[in-house]
């Protein structure tokens, strides 16, 4: 676009195209993004905020009425209704996709274990929710990089948890596979860094969504306290005294896949509102 400027200290304007060094570019137009787990939550708001963001956005999740929600009034949205660990169907949409065009943006979310303490989990929970969240987000990574590595673009973002740095009580599962799944992230991201493809990870702390209330739940019947005495408990622990809104934490995920952050790679983000020890 051409505008006016001052150029070189002096009055005289000119009909020049401004400068764009040192511009942030957050544009994902001309980019598709999928994301999983995407009927509520950090998932919804992630697919909204990359939608806002100009990219044209896939929306994965079971429940289709949720679905159809979240792309309600969005430019160019739309949906699968699939289970992510399905991943004949899975293989089947992408592959799809794949023939036409390519996935530029990939948002791995997908909801945690039920909590409880390691010594009480079964051999299946930890397998369950190693397919879901690691074998899953692996099984994706392998049929969209071969073309995000054509192009010289492609975004990998998951989101998994403060736990990476410093494991949650009582969340025993979850903790072991969110770690997992941080490892996988930066050694994916160490193969992949060449080919301007970036892998990171955004750690949510206390987030306002149906989770966040189970654990809640969970917690106040575990301690024999009151949900509303968790939640202050909760509130109290981070220095901004308050839970994050699901769209704090998409806010994080715009900027990773957008071309401003191409050179933040294998980087595991906490978005915590400032509870974790420095790291």
């Amino acid at each position: 676009m051409l505008r006016p400027y001052r150029r070189g200290g002096t009055n005289k304007r000119r009909d020049e195209p401004m400068p764009t060094q040192g511009l942030m570019d957050l544009s994902l137009r001309g980019r598709t993004a999928l994301v999983t787990g995407a009927s509520a939550g950090i998932g919804a708001a992630s697919a909204r905020c990359l939608a806002e963001l100009g990219a044209r956005v896939i929306a994965v999740a079971r429940r289709e009425e949720k679905l159809k929600q979240v792309i309600e009034g969005l430019e160019n949205a739309t949906y699968w209704v699939l289970d992510v660990n399905d991943h004949k169907a899975l293989a089947e949409r992408l592959d799809a996709e794949l023939k036409s065009g390519t996935i530029d943006i990939v948002v791995n979310n997908s909801a945690g274990p039920k909590g409880g303490p390691i010594l009480s989990a079964q051999l299946e929970e930890f397998a369950a929710a190693f397919q879901q969240h690691l074998l899953t987000n692996h099984f994706i990574a392998t049929r969209v990089i071969p073309k995000m590595k054509e192009k010289g673009f492609g975004r990998i973002i998951n989101i998994i948890s403060t736990s990476v740095y410093a494991p949650i009580p009582n969340l025993g599962v979850s903790n072991t596979i969110r770690a997992a799944v941080a490892s996988w992230a930066k050694t994916l991201s160490n193969e992949v860094g060449p080919y301007g493809v970036t892998v990171n990870s955004v750690l949510p702390g206390y987030t306002a969504t149906e989770r966040l209330e189970q654990l809640i739940q969970a917690t106040a019947h575990r301690l024999g306290k009151t949900e509303e005495e968790v939640v202050n408990d909760w509130k109290n622990a981070v220095p901004a005294r308050r839970f994050a809104k699901p769209e704090e934490i998409a806010s994080v995920v715009g900027f990773l896949a957008s071309p401003a952050a191409s050179y933040v790679n294998g980087v595991a983000i906490p978005v915590d509102g400032g509870r974790l020890p420095m790291i």
